[in-house]
């Protein structure tokens, strides 16, 4: 079927009276007497295109123009540039097929405001909605990033297990497991048979790739992995997600500076091509989910990031001891709160902390 994507629209715009077909949903209907408005997306892009519907043209005017919200429609009719108006163009409709409706009595998506915690009951409608839809665009937009900065900059893609025998830093993890959970195989001594189990012994989800990745390092010098992690730590933070993708880089013949320069060029790439790529939907959400948004990662893009060692980030901190909840103390870990005030008021930029004592050092961290 031949179709034009409504992205192309915006990227190359056809010539004035070119007739075209386009498909998608409607996110908007409106009727206004005998003309009608459908603001129509196929999911490419944030931004609509404006169908401009009259009765008089239409035979089945009256049925589409009742159609329901998120209604699947095709489309034929010609482009008309409309450099004027608030949009570029509009397609006026010579022909639209009902692919599937949407009766409004039925479908639970409405245009009104929905909370977060509403639509995360429906994951199979939550992505047409504004938020979620410019979610899931940057977040694939932000993969590929991830993935074209690593590659422009001679590491290796490295594919790491997800079922593993390693409990690679000490976190609680998922088994995974084909025995019947309640009739258990046992050995003599009463303890679980696992050599009944399908790989025969006791494994796990990944909680981290990180040390298949430094055995490549070894072979390839600059190698990262980015996927999947799984953690089942009770705890109900952003900070402790049971599912979430990790990225973990391994350089050869490297020191910290150099960690902290590929850390600090990936971040800005990131952001760059994010900004450069998704303009509309980062528009939105720094309108109506994230006010200044925009601003702080055109900063973090355009800043030189601080680098402090342990012991002067707390004298900084002891100084301001007073404003926080947990006092800074030499010795004592860096809390949430300590880092954000180093990197939004102190230094009023990204900030590394390194040197830390050997005694709160991650077990990962070289002595």
């Amino acid at each position: 079927m031949e179709r034009t994507e409504i992205l192309s629209l915006f990227k190359n715009t056809p010539a004035d009276g070119t007739e075209i077909t386009v498909c998608g949903w409607a996110k908007n209907i409106r009727d206004s007497k005998n003309i009608g408005f459908i603001a129509l997306s196929d999911g490419g892009c944030f931004k609509t295109l404006q169908v401009v519907l009259e009765a008089g043209k239409l035979a089945n005017y009256d049925e589409v123009i009742h159609t329901g919200l998120y209604s699947s429609l095709r489309i034929k009719g010609k482009l008309v540039l409309t450099p004027q108006a608030k949009q570029p163009f509009e397609l006026n409709a010579e022909s639209v097929e009902i692919l599937g409706d949407c009766p409004a009595d039925e479908y639970p998506l409405q245009k009104k405001k929905m909370s977060m915690e509403y639509l995360r009951t429906m994951p199979t409608l939550r992505p047409r909605t504004n938020t979620f839809n410019a979610a899931f665009r940057v977040r694939s937009v932000a993969a590929y990033a991830i993935h074209k900065f690593f590659q422009e900059n001679g590491f290796v893609y490295i594919h790491t297990p997800v079922i593993t025998t390693t409990d690679c830093e000490g976190a609680e993890m998922f088994q995974v497991t084909t025995m019947d959970l309640d009739n258990l195989p046992k050995t003599e001594d009463g303890a679980v048979d696992y050599r009944q189990d399908f790989f025969q012994k006791q494994v796990f989800l990944s909680g981290s790739g990180q040390l298949q990745v430094e055995t490549m390092a070894q072979a390839f010098s600059k190698v990262y992995t980015f996927g999947p992690t799984f953690r089942a730590e009770r705890s109900n933070t952003p900070r402790h997600a049971s599912e979430f993708w990790h990225i973990e880089p391994e350089i050869a013949f490297a020191d910290l500076n150099d960690n902290m320069d590929v850390i600090e060029a990936a971040v800005k790439s990131v952001i760059n091509y994010v900004l450069e790529t998704c303009p509309q939907d980062m528009e939105f959400c720094n309108q109506f989910v994230d006010k200044g948004l925009l601003d702080r990662l055109r900063h973090v893009a355009t800043s030189d990031f601080a680098r402090v060692t342990y012991t002067d980030a707390v004298k900084i901190l002891e100084e301001h001891n007073s404003e926080f909840e947990y006092k800074a103390a030499w010795g004592e870990d860096i809390q949430t709160e300590h880092e954000r005030f180093l990197a939004e008021k102190h230094f009023g930029r990204p900030v590394f902390v390194t040197d830390y004592p050997k005694d709160i050092k991650s077990f990962y961290m070289r002595l």
